[in-house]
């Protein structure tokens, strides 16, 4: 066993809510099992837990989740670390000069995904709300529902999102408490 159910004796009491939300977010909702697994296997790589994402990883494995969906959220956790970074600071820095001024960071894997640019902007989404940037979480938002998909879709990745970080923070603190 080696799935997210491997990692049950490690959440420490205080934290069994997010336990339960754990298995609550990713087994039902308004998103497709891939779109389901994107955002957690996106958002569990950008929470920095090796266990954590690994066990994910596994599970998405079991569900028979596509190896185009694995690329994607791989591929949107590790341009959103990039990205979420530049455009906060662009936020952040409070001057408009900033924000005229060429990113000329690579970026192909949104235009060019394995899966569907729908999905992977998702994926992004998800990412940009565990990096909190306000630019990129409105611009991919924005994306994802002029294509299509619901403000339930989107809330539901935002959950996902939410649970797999404090999941990662609840391991961190069972490791701190047993080390």
């Amino acid at each position: 066993m080696n799935g997210i159910e491997s990692l049950r004796d490690r959440f420490p009491e205080p934290a069994k809510d997010i336990w339960l939300n754990l298995g609550s977010v990713l087994s039902s909702g308004s998103l497709s099992l891939d779109q389901r697994w994107g955002v957690a296997i996106a958002s569990a790589i950008a929470a920095r837990n090796p266990a954590l994402a690994k066990a994910v990883l596994a599970d998405a494995n079991t569900a028979q989740v596509s190896p185009a969906v694995i690329e994607d959220a791989v591929g949107a956790a590790a341009i959103m670390a990039q990205n979420n970074v530049y455009y906060r600071f662009r936020h952040l820095v409070g001057k408009p000069s900033y924000g005229e001024k060429r990113a000329g960071l690579r970026m192909n894997k949104l235009g060019k995904p394995a899966t569907n640019k729908l999905d992977l902007e998702l994926y992004s989404l998800a990412v940009s709300a565990i990096n909190a940037c306000e630019t990129c979480i409105q611009a991919h938002e924005k994306v994802v529902t002029d294509g299509g998909l619901t403000e339930d879709n989107v809330n539901d990745a935002a959950r996902i999102a939410a649970v797999i970080q404090a999941a990662a923070v609840s391991l961190e603190a069972f490791d701190l408490l047993n080390d």
